[in-house]
């Protein structure tokens, strides 16, 4: 038997009512106030960042889940910015590298476990293009790690190995990126 997805959420978050029942399977009903609450899956964002001479850059993860495994830089969007505006961000604390333009290539939904509850995502990958990269490639030694960046690899797309990457999304979505060529 599954979980309902907000099972640990015992109380309506409007008026404190214990009477916070299930109302279908991605809600609850408070049925004191009226108040329904809807579980949406959390915007998060993934940056595929290719150096001139064609090598990936990935990042080692510093923190749970998944900690010492392959990722992409990315994370979560903040309220009031756009998922564009949040890779832009990612890419800049994880990596330092300044991303001056991005283009959507797909999303893949996940689900991260994150103090111990179940956060689902949709993660949305984008192409991002570092600021002066095409006219000075020396750019891209500038990128350091940071954040929940442990360490930044330069990998040729031939030696990527999806198991490698410890989110399961990371890897759908890497496998989908190589199988595009």
């Amino acid at each position: 038997m599954t979980m309902h997805p907000l099972a640990q959420f015992k109380y309506c978050p409007k008026c404190g009512s214990p009477r916070f029942v299930e109302h279908n399977g991605k809600s609850k009903h408070c049925e004191d106030c009226g108040f329904t609450y809807y579980f949406n899956p959390s915007a998060a964002t993934v940056a595929l960042i290719v150096h001139n001479d064609g090598r990936w850059l990935c990042v080692r993860r510093a923190k749970d889940p998944a900690k010492g495994t392959l990722d992409l830089p990315g994370g979560f969007s903040d309220m009031f910015e756009t998922s564009e505006q949040g890779v832009m961000r990612e890419v800049k604390e994880e990596t330092g590298l300044d991303i001056d333009r991005v283009e959507f290539l797909f999303s893949v939904p996940n689900q991260y476990e994150y103090s111990g509850f179940l956060v689902h995502t949709i993660d949305m990958f984008y192409r991002c293009h570092v600021k002066d990269a095409e006219t000075n490639p020396a750019v891209f030694e500038t990128a350091r790690a940071a954040d929940d960046a442990g360490e930044l690899l330069w990998l040729r797309p031939e030696n990527i190995r999806p198991e490698d990457f410890g989110l399961l999304s990371i890897r759908r979505g890497v496998t989908q990126l190589l199988h595009k060529g």
